[in-house]
């Protein structure tokens, strides 16, 4: 009996669970309710919005729009047609219109996608007289982006038609569709495409539209993009970047108090409106195989460079947290520093201070690697093993955001690299290592590499005294101010805020009476490091040394900062002859509005070292050359 009871029950039960899913699925669930799409009598037509504005921190008008048409296909509605005619019309090939019919049916025979994309308004008028010859073609008016400031390239991106890829994953987007492809079109593409309308037309058996499908139940209104406001001054930018007309490198210029990015310079750049319209892919190629160049490389947020002297500062810090040096400790320069028995185990100096003791403050305005090499040695040795010691010294480094992503709203970008105690025990494996072996840390050379934008970060983050908060580049969506934790909540390094003052003010003697004295701007108390990088390039299988790359860090004004900037120009040499110069008036411009030293802003704006590019491609050439003679 209670066998039969069960049995009931087990029945009831599945029936009563086929109802459930039965109901969710026919009431609940769209996901299978019919849609206009499926039915063959309806034809889809699109209304696109006008994507939203582009504007800097002040208001100024970066990116806007510009009218674009496209011709539109619709597959199973094509019916025979003068095809020679039509190709000249579109200014393509017979090969190219088989090409484009294929694409099209193979991704819908009924859903609307782009046959050719952004005609000109010549094009359009000329076309639209004769759009009634062709059966299952229709131009679809849209817009496209237009830059009234040449500036910002590597900042704005582009717009790009959607990827095979991408159609498989979102919905939303048709074959032959824009979407922003990197920058701020890419990171804020939600907020900036806006929502396309559809509208749904029925037709009757003579395939001719006789009206919205049930009465425009289905319809949608298209929704215009939002406004963005970045966190660029673009009369900063666009100044930058004349200043490195004929130089390559990266700078970034950061507002310490908020994390927000004011200039992001990569040179050499390109005009953004190359990438609009119909020629798109063809500059876009030009560009991007331009090796010697490299315009699309983003040396900003990509460019790894050794850091130099500026790292100095770092190192002077942790040396302070960890109490092996304190403001008074001081060391002999001899013209460097010997640290192993080999005559080759030393390294130089050029800080001029022979013989005589040097304390911190020193130590930072005359870039004496002695000192900063004895501080390395005392940090990393303090502790009872060299394992021990690294870890803390390359936890201490990576509390700057250096080493690591910053996690910003930027489109790319990469790690760099700070060696710690696992990165030596790979790279030595069959010895001990230790300070002497990796000294070359002590003066930011060796194995660590950064990104201007890090070492922009890191300044700021000196200027701060000890904390940052994560660069970004967004300021306000649809005009309200955009609040988001991890801009706004700030990163504190592991180094305690009282030993920022010391290297502050070796900082700002740096530029009153040290190594970038003659950068020094009246007016404007700026606290700075110059730096050079070694530059080194393996040719025909042997490590050549080039011009040194030149490197300038600081930050103004000295109390209450409001800028700090990082400017790396490669093959520069010293950091004093261009990257210095450079930030100060960058400074100069951003703080008062005006240059007291226009002769050092002709200088800059005229100034090339395109000589130094040309002779590095020549002999890296001639080395590929060589190698390939040799196989």
């Amino acid at each position: 009996m209670e066998k039969k009871y069960i049995a009931y029950f087990s029945i009831l039960l599945v029936g009563l669970l086929f109802i459930i899913r039965l109901f969710y699925i026919q009431v609940l669930d769209s996901k299978y309710k019919p849609s206009p799409l499926d039915n063959a009598a309806v034809a889809v037509k699109y209304d696109y919005p006008e994507r939203g504005f582009i504007y800097d921190r002040n208001g100024v008008l970066i990116v806007a729009n510009q009218p674009s048409y496209d011709v539109m296909i619709v597959p199973r509605d094509v019916k025979p047609l003068d095809t020679l005619e039509f190709c000249n019309l579109l200014k393509i090939d017979k090969e190219s219109f088989l090409e484009k019919y294929n694409k099209a049916y193979t991704y819908s025979p009924r859903i609307p996608s782009v046959f050719v994309a952004q005609l000109s308004k010549s094009d359009y008028a000329y076309l639209q007289e004769k759009m009634y010859k062709y059966k299952g073609f229709y131009i679809q008016k849209r817009s496209l982006r237009q830059y009234p400031i040449n500036s910002a390239a590597n900042v704005l991106g582009y717009i790009g038609e959607v990827s095979n890829s991408l159609l498989k994953k979102n919905s939303y987007y048709q074959q032959g569709e824009l979407i922003g492809v990197n920058g701020v079109e890419k990171q804020y593409e939600e907020a900036l495409r806006g929502v396309k309308g559809v509208k749904f037309i029925q037709r009757d058996r003579f395939n001719k539209q006789i009206g919205p499908y049930k009465g425009g139940i289905y319809d949608t209104l298209a929704v215009v993009g939002k406004d963005v406001n970045i966190t660029l001054d673009i009369k900063l930018q666009k100044y930058a970047e004349d200043l490195m007309v004929n130089k390559r490198g990266g700078i970034v210029a950061i507002e310490p108090s908020s994390g927000e990015i004011l200039a992001l310079v990569s040179s050499p750049t390109y005009d953004p409106n190359l990438l609009v319209g119909r020629e798109r892919s063809k500059n876009y190629t030009k560009l991007d195989n331009d090796g010697h160049e490299k315009p699309m490389f983003d040396r900003a947020l990509l460019a790894q460079y050794p850091p130099g002297s500026p790292f100095k500062i770092i190192n002077a810090l942790i040396g302070l947290q960890e109490e092996v040096i304190t403001t008074d400790t001081h060391f002999y320069c001899y013209g460097g520093f010997k640290y192993g028995r080999s005559s080759k185990a030393f390294l130089g100096c050029h800080c001029g201070v022979y013989g005589s003791p040097i304390k911190l403050d020193m130590g930072i305005y005359r870039s004496c690697n002695a000192y900063f090499a004895n501080t390395y040695k005392r940090i990393i040795e303090k502790f009872p093993t060299s394992v021990e010691g690294m870890k803390a010294w390359s936890n201490h480094v990576k509390s700057f955001g250096l080493g690591d992503f910053l996690n910003n709203d930027l489109s790319t970008g990469v790690r760099g690299v700070v060696p710690d105690d696992k990165y030596y025990n790979r790279m030595y494996p069959t010895f001990t290592w230790g300070a002497s072996t990796t000294i070359s840390n002590a003066i930011g050379q060796g194995e660590i590499l950064t990104t201007p934008i890090q070492l922009a970060n890191m300044t700021a983050t000196v200027a701060n005294k000890g904390f940052y908060y994560t660069p970004h580049i967004i300021k306000k969506i649809d005009n309200k101010p955009i609040q988001i934790d991890r801009f706004t909540v700030p990163k504190k390094t592991s180094i305690d805020p009282e030993h920022f003052d010391p290297i502050i003010e070796g900082m700002f003697n740096t530029v009153e009476k040290g190594t970038a004295r003659w950068s020094k701007v009246k007016g404007i108390e700026i606290c700075g490091k110059t730096g050079t990088a070694e530059n080194y390039s393996v040719v025909n299988g042997k490590r050549v040394k080039f011009q040194d790359h030149s490197i300038f860090v600081a930050f103004a004004p000295k109390d209450n900062p409001k800028i700090a900037i990082a400017v790396f120009v490669e093959n520069g040499h010293f950091g004093s002859i261009w990257a210095g110069p450079i930030a100060n008036l960058m400074i100069e411009k951003y703080l008062n509005g005006e240059i007291s030293r226009p002769w050092e802003e002709k200088r800059m704006f005229e100034g090339s070292i395109q000589d130094e590019y040309d002779k590095q491609l020549l002999i890296e050439e001639l080395g590929k050359e060589l190698e390939a003679e040799t196989e």
